[in-house]
């Protein structure tokens, strides 16, 4: 009989680091300013990805219908709603509970209808709920446990399914970039919203990947264009990246 996951990847102080800001998620001027900005970007690869892993292009209006979608650390749904815009039944998880709050709320003003849970996504692993894709989008550089993270991960998604997720490389571009300009003089972010050690090399990804029995099936970067302050989808991985992982053989 397999282990069954035990929440070990919470971080107590990541937790409370977010409950502080809840109230913001949905403040395109406010500390999650940088996500609303990337949002564009994230949902461009996600949509490409998964039109090619599910075969939707010609599925027109909601093509993600009939598709059970769960993002793991969903904040304030910033990209749950736009995945129910498109037709799948979202699932949003976060064990910060304001964030569910928040996240509810928001989601019942614009009409949509997605369930959002307090809950990690160990405890989660351990009930019968399986989904097609799984979102896991800034998060890992927040867990207190990658590999314990990813093997929930694992469990969750379906045999044919796809997990798309982001982080922040761990070099010294990541620390100038991420961490200098982006806490320190830009002020993008909260001071202390990241700690470099966290930050995780694709190679080291890689590997906790193919421990839980994921396969990588494709890795791309994100680029900053400070004239329109926008992001694109570069092959630049050095600070911040995007990519997708499936079930291994």
């Amino acid at each position: 009989m397999s282990k069954k996951p035990q929440a070990t990847s919470i971080d107590p102080k990541e937790v409370e680091k977010f409950s502080a800001l809840a109230e913001t998620w949905w403040d395109p001027h406010g500390p999650f300013k940088p996500l609303h900005k990337l949002n564009p970007a994230r949902l461009s690869f996600i949509r490409g990805q998964l039109n090619r892993h599910f075969k939707l292009k010609d599925r027109p209006g909601a093509p993600l219908k009939g598709l059970k979608v769960l993002d793991i650390g969903c904040g304030g749904g910033l990209l749950c709603e736009p995945m129910a815009r498109l037709g799948a039944t979202v699932t949003g998880i976060d064990v910060t509970t304001k964030n569910i709050k928040v996240a509810a709320l928001h989601a019942k003003a614009s009409g949509l209808k997605i369930a959002y849970r307090a809950i990690s996504g160990e405890d989660l692993a351990n009930t019968k709920e399986r989904f097609d894709i799984i979102l896991n989008m800034e998060v890992l550089e927040h867990v207190a446990d990658v590999t314990s993270f990813l093997g929930a991960c694992h469990t969750l998604l379906k045999k044919d399914g796809a997990m798309l997720f982001s982080t922040i490389n761990r070099t010294p571009k990541s620390y100038i970039f991420a961490i200098i300009g982006a806490e320190y003089i830009l002020n993008w972010l909260p001071r202390g919203t990241h700690t470099y050690q966290k930050f995780i090399k694709p190679s080291e990804l890689d590997r906790a990947f193919k421990e839980v029995g994921f396969k990588l099936a494709e890795l791309k970067g994100f680029e900053y264009a400070p004239l329109d302050a926008s992001w694109k989808i570069s092959r630049d991985c050095s600070v911040n990246y995007i990519g997708m992982a499936v079930h291994g053989p």
